[in-house]
């Protein structure tokens, strides 16, 4: 076992919350060695942004974006920050973390905590070159006009960030899954298209496992139609399996991890057949194997992004799912990512 795998076993040993707070404070502290080369099999373009490999991390584990040098030596292809919001917000009352252990999965309502657009700002100016950063945007609890909390995100952090993602997906801002619906969804992708950054960095949005498949195909050409770069499939879902065994299991919030995994696959389906291949699409939820990975592969994505499983897995986890990947590229008869994508089960 490395020893970033016996730390993430130590900090199970905490709260969640607490547990959360001293691994930014560890990825901050510890001098981690940079990470071998990657696999040539798994170089990566998507949407104009190059990754040595596929594996992204999740937006949620690093908000402020303080602990970006010590994730960009975990082996990510891509680190996703935030969400950021323009104004400092607290986020939900605690507890507001919950470890759903028996379930290998993870209850949050955490609200958007985060110290805002300034800060994380300053912290982006200083970003590590070896791994692309994303900054993922939401908007302030008390706004009335989200999308122009997403705008001013999108302006105050033009030329600090590899790409961008518009957040509408949480489920713990009132509010803000309702920006899904076509005329708001129009209102909002409209005004996201005309700040769009001048060096060109895309644009992704993330969406909800909670919708069906006619809304996905709504929101695949609604992003077509305003130049959205890429989506995100997907969030945390409100839904509450009947298998699940632990006793936080009520609690609210948005549900992730190995539970999610049916609910993230079948809405990234959905996206798949909608877009034909017209737009690309990053998979997330309840990924925490190579065979997972590919998986989501073979059904349409062009990445996918890890956030639950390295609680329980640890950081090991990212090498292991590439190595799986690259051996499963092979054994399949791929030269490339690109060609798994492409060759969509």
């Amino acid at each position: 076992m490395s020893l970033t795998d016996l730390g993430a076993v130590l900090l199970r040993q905490f709260d969640p919350e607490t547990a959360h707070r001293l691994a930014i404070r560890a990825l901050q502290l510890t001098p981690l060695p940079a990470p071998g080369a990657d696999d040539p099999i798994l170089k990566t373009t998507m949407a104009g942004l190059q990754m040595s490999n596929p594996v992204g991390l999740a937006a949620g584990l690093d908000k402020n974006g303080e602990a970006l040098e010590g994730l960009s030596r975990l082996g990510f292809g891509a680190v996703e920050c935030g969400s950021v919001t323009p104004r400092a917000q607290a986020g939900n009352s605690k507890p507001r973390l919950f470890r759903l252990a028996e379930d290998r999965a993870i209850i949050n309502r955490m609200g958007f905590n985060n110290e805002g657009l300034e800060p994380f700002a300053a912290r982006l100016a200083r970003r590590p070159t070896r791994t692309a950063i994303g900054a993922n945007l939401g908007a302030n609890k008390d706004t009335e006009d989200k999308a122009a909390d997403y705008v001013a995100g999108l302006r105050r952090l033009a030329g600090l960030a590899d790409y961008f993602t518009i957040n509408i997906s949480s489920p713990n801002t009132p509010g803000l899954r309702a920006l899904q619906g076509r005329e708001a969804l129009d209102d909002l992708l409209g005004r996201i298209n005309e700040a769009r950054p001048g060096d060109g960095a895309p644009v992704f949005l993330k969406i909800a496992p909670d919708l069906i498949g006619e809304e996905i195909g709504m929101i695949v050409e609604a992003s077509l139609a305003h130049r959205i770069d890429a989506l995100i499939v997907s969030n945390t879902t409100l839904e509450r399996p009947a298998s699940l065994r632990s006793a936080f299991a009520g609690e609210s919030g948005g549900l992730s991890g190995a539970p999610l995994k049916p609910f993230a696959l079948k809405a990234l389906e959905a996206a798949a057949e909608a877009a034909g291949g017209r737009l690309p699409l990053i998979a997330v939820g309840g990924i925490a194997s190579g065979e997972d990975a590919f998986a989501r592969i073979r059904a349409g994505a062009s990445a996918v992004q890890v956030y639950s499983a390295l609680i329980y897995e640890g950081p090991g986890l990212i090498g292991r799912i590439k190595c799986d990947l690259a051996a499963r590229l092979r054994a399949e008869g791929f030269s490339s990512m690109a060609e798994a994508t492409a060759a969509r089960r």
